[in-house]
């Protein structure tokens, strides 16, 4: 074991550990992403309610969630890490040397975005996923027409489990915990829709600048294939995810 030890504490090995924990954040996000515009759904809640239980409960995805969390966190500090070993490295700046005309401003404030970045997940899991897990979530009936698949709902006592349903005279019912709501009224606050803002530009410069560097890591660098991974990375992970992911809160606060 003693080459892999080598292996990963050489500078190659740790822009590796960078690469792929970055690439599976990635995927992440676009599954979160997926399930998170339910919320714009015009059905009270009920779907993005009954994504929140599945996400939550269903035994893959909860083992998966673990691996995640331990990603997360390895991936922020040991970019942290990174950053202080190549300012390390570099006591001194050159005046002969510009650094601005060698590197995009997102490659040398990747420790700047990462810190932001790590702030608003902290928050993002306290008002959330924490919650969820942990706190007084309100639940909801919903009573959806099987016929006209109309919706309504009214709140509900709490049950002892995330979420139970049935069917009744063609009509389904489900109870559930209001997550959609704790999101509602989370997005009122104007500073809290500010920081979701700051921080998806924030994921958007990180994103541009270590999604084409993650495939540059691992060898994908071939002119074949390079127009392919800077479009995905400048416009997908870039623009379209970022963008979609403020909407939410600028669509409440907009509609509160």
């Amino acid at each position: 074991m003693n080459w892999l030890t080598s292996f990963l504490q050489s500078s190659i090995g740790r822009k590796l550990l960078m690469a792929l924990t970055g690439l599976f954040l990635c995927a992440f996000l676009l599954v979160h992403l997926i399930g998170n515009l339910q919320l714009f759904k015009h059905d009270h809640g009920l779907a993005f309610n009954t994504y929140a239980v599945f996400m939550t409960s269903n035994p893959f995805i909860k083992f998966t969630s673990y691996g995640l969390y331990a990603t997360i966190i390895f991936h922020a500090f040991w970019g942290l890490y990174l950053v202080y070993l190549n300012k390390k490295a570099r006591p001194q700046t050159y005046a002969m040397v510009d650094g601005k005309a060698n590197s995009s401003w997102a490659s040398r404030s990747m420790g700047l975005l990462g810190t932001i970045i790590l702030a608003f997940i902290v928050t993002h899991m306290a008002d959330f996923w924490a919650e969820y897990k942990f706190g007084e979530v309100p639940y909801v009936q919903y009573q959806q027409d099987l016929n006209t698949l109309d919706v309504t709902c009214v709140p509900t006592d709490a049950i002892d489990s995330k979420m139970i349903q049935f069917t009744s005279n063609n009509v389904e019912y489900t109870i559930v915990k209001d997550l959609n709501k704790e999101v509602v009224e989370a997005f009122k606050e104007w500073w809290l829709v500010v920081l979701y803002v700051v921080a998806m530009i924030a994921i958007s410069f990180h994103l541009v600048h270590g999604f084409k560097s993650a495939f540059q890591t691992m060898g994908f660098n071939h002119s074949k294939y390079n127009g392919l991974i800077r479009f995905i990375g400048i416009y997908v992970f870039g623009i379209i995810v970022p963008i979609l992911f403020a909407a939410m809160p600028i669509y409440f606060f907009l509609n509160a």
